[in-house]
């Protein structure tokens, strides 16, 4: 064989093993660089949002809604009435009838009884007990003592014993006006107008009590006249 031939040969033969070298070189190198990127990707953490919010120390304050609804003004959208006014006078009114009638009832001490009559010289009892009551500004009409019986309420108790009210004895034949627990005045047909006490013979024969609605003709003597 030539040397030309041998030369030839054996440079077809290097660059054949050179080609097969650089491939090979080549794939191994392009797997590493995978396996890296595979193992980079794998291990990488997932991103999260580190954003967090915003904290203030502003506080609202919201007003609650009123507990009351507010509807227009608080004064009154028509006059008072004057009943409000005659309440509060009824205790001194009612001081004074007492006066009236307690000077009424001292001043007749004495008169002689007399069936039907009226005054200002005899009495009997309902006569007495209507005039003692006109006198002091209470006028309920004259009647005989069933009749005032029948026309006014009953009362119980401590009320009994109030002054100005009507007690009734014998069968609603007599009647009389209480000062307090201790007595009444009244006409006896016997002695006249006179004050007795509530024992013995009145004690036993006490049918029961009426009272008068004094405040009902105050008010009606109160109220405006008509324009």
């Amino acid at each position: 064989m030539s040397l030309r031939k041998l030369l030839c040969i054996s440079s077809c033969i290097v660059f054949c093993l050179s080609v097969l070298t650089t491939n090979s070189f080549s794939q191994e190198r392009q797997r590493i660089v995978q396996e890296n990127t595979t193992r980079t990707t794998e291990t990488q953490p997932t991103t999260r949002s580190t954003q967090r919010p915003t904290l203030t120390n502003q506080i609202v304050v919201q007003n609650p809604p009123p507990l009351v609804k507010n509807t227009g003004s608080s004064k009154p959208t028509a006059p008072a009435s004057n009943s409000a006014a005659v309440s509060k006078n009824t205790a001194g009114l009612t001081a004074v009838l007492k006066s009236k009638m307690l000077n009424s009832m001292q001043s007749k001490l004495g008169i002689p009884y007399l069936y039907g009559s009226t005054g200002p010289n005899r009495y009997d009892c309902s006569g007495l007990v209507w005039t003692i009551f006109k006198e002091s500004g209470i006028d309920f009409g004259r009647g005989s003592a069933r009749t005032l019986w029948s026309q006014f309420d009953a009362v119980e108790g401590d009320e009994r014993y109030r002054f100005g009210t009507l007690v009734f004895f014998n069968g609603l034949g007599h009647m009389g006006i209480v000062v307090d627990d201790q007595g009444f005045y009244h006409a006896s047909t016997s002695k006249g107008v006179m004050y007795s006490k509530f024992e013995g013979y009145w004690a036993k024969r006490i049918v029961g009590y009426r009272r008068v609605p004094i405040e009902k003709y105050i008010f009606a003597d109160l109220k405006p006249e008509a324009k």
